[in-house]
């Protein structure tokens, strides 16, 4: 069975989407429709920006999906995934992907998720720090017992887990946790607390433009970043999806189930190659590729 994956933020570089750009009209043509959708020229960002611009939340986040999605698009009627997931922003790619989502629809989601993700960065000073060798539940027994806001935020895979909380608290955190056996605790060069209950504003924002969206029975389940599980009714992806800002994406149980489920070929959809790396550390065995477009 094959396995269709999506990247979150972090997987961005300059020049992403410029070959499919400039190779298919049909790709052109759906470029300068999120330029008119956006309200600004995001292609010229991707292609010919510098990093800090394309690093922006408002930027990153919606270059990444159209990256993504573009890419599914070309492909047609080749796109034939028995399964789909995206960790965290990729989950709006995975559903426009299996066709619960229009494209316009997906895009106008990301980009409200965004700026309403960067207005609650504003508002508290947080951020995020990965803790690499320690089992999972050592890390959540350890942040059980802090008195400030941390959390885990991203199960990426077995020894990795992202945190997300105040700057005090991370700091904190991190201390304890190598006290506690890290290898590496490791502060990223992020602008908030994704994931965390200090997104609660951002998520209250996201969840009105979501609830009055349409969904649609989608080609394909979705394994979801909130359960961990498959989904194809329209209603439940809409739910989880309203929780996803403010609770931890489950990716190293999404990958789990995926394979328990018959996933044996996982193709990711978008710049780079972070999810291939997580599924290989589950499970050697599996053939993992980046989409290409057949000539």
């Amino acid at each position: 069975m094959k396995a269709s994956v999506f990247p979150g933020q972090g997987a961005q570089f300059i020049g992403m989407g410029k070959d499919i750009y400039e190779k298919y009209s049909a790709a052109k043509d759906l470029f300068k429709s999120a330029n008119k959708i956006l309200g600004f020229k995001i292609t010229e960002i991707m292609f010919d920006g510098t990093d800090d611009d394309l690093r922006q939340t408002k930027v990153t986040q919606p270059a990444i999906f159209l990256h993504s999605v573009i890419l599914v698009k070309m492909l047609k009627d080749d796109f034939k995934p028995d399964m789909v997931a995206g960790h965290s922003l990729g989950e709006f790619s995975a559903l426009v992907a299996n066709k619960c989502l229009t494209f316009e629809d997906g895009l106008k989601l990301v980009s409200k998720r965004a700026m309403a993700m960067q207005k609650a960065c504003e508002m508290q000073p947080s951020t995020m720090a990965a803790i690499i060798g320690l089992d999972d539940r050592v890390v959540e027994s350890v942040l059980k017992e802090m008195e400030e806001v941390v959390v885990p935020a991203n199960y990426n895979s077995p020894g990795q887990l992202v945190i997300s909380g105040s700057v005090a608290g991370i700091k904190k955190a991190c201390e304890k946790l190598k006290e506690a056996g890290a290898k590496r605790a490791l502060p990223l060069k992020v602008g908030g607390a994704f994931h965390s209950p200090l997104m609660e504003s951002a998520r209250v924002e996201l969840a009105k433009a979501i609830e009055s969206t349409k969904f649609s029975q989608g080609i394909c389940p979705i394994y979801q970043n909130v359960t961990a599980q498959p989904v194809k009714d329209p209603e439940i992806i809409k739910s989880n999806l309203m929780a996803q800002l403010t609770a931890p994406v489950r990716w190293t149980q999404i990958m789990k189930n995926m394979i328990a489920d018959g996933a044996k070929t996982i193709v990711e959809f978008g710049p780079g190659t972070v999810l291939q790396g997580l599924f290989k550390k589950v499970d050697r065995n599996l053939n993992v590729s980046s989409a290409v477009i057949a000539e």
